[in-house]
């Protein structure tokens, strides 16, 4: 033992409807389900034809768990579908983008360890 005090924290449940929620790109929406210093836990909706700008993190790491529909992930040069039920992993330094390149909405879970909000960088310069 390291002579410290363990603490009992009760755990919530959260869900998209008691979730902060916000508005980002082409019409798509987020839901923070977790959101601390060590960790991000983003639940997104991504409507047909959408995208996000490729873009890289120094620092962080990021999986992308699709839960419905198909998610194209452009790495590098290369494209990848990512179906209903399986993820991508992205490690920081790595350029990519999120696209929906189907007829129908995607919806994802984003992890990112540490959180990507202060670590996002276009591939030829800092992103706003």
């Amino acid at each position: 033992m390291d002579g410290t005090t363990p603490t009992v924290n009760t755990p919530r449940t959260i869900s998209t409807n008691t979730a902060a929620h916000y508005f980002w790109g082409q019409g798509c929406d987020g839901w923070h389900l977790v959101g601390n210093a060590q960790l991000s836990v983003i639940e997104e909706q991504m409507p047909a034809g959408a995208k996000e700008a490729q873009h890289y993190h120094k620092a962080t790491r990021q999986f992308f768990y699709v839960m419905h529909g198909t998610l194209t992930m452009v790495v590098g040069e290369g494209s990848t579908p990512v179906v209903a039920g399986s993820g991508i992993e992205i490690a920081p330094g790595t350029i990519h983008q999120a696209r929906n390149d189907s007829d129908s909405n995607v919806r994802f879970l984003v992890i990112s360890q540490p959180p990507s909000h202060m670590d996002r960088y276009e591939a030829n310069g800092i992103l706003p």
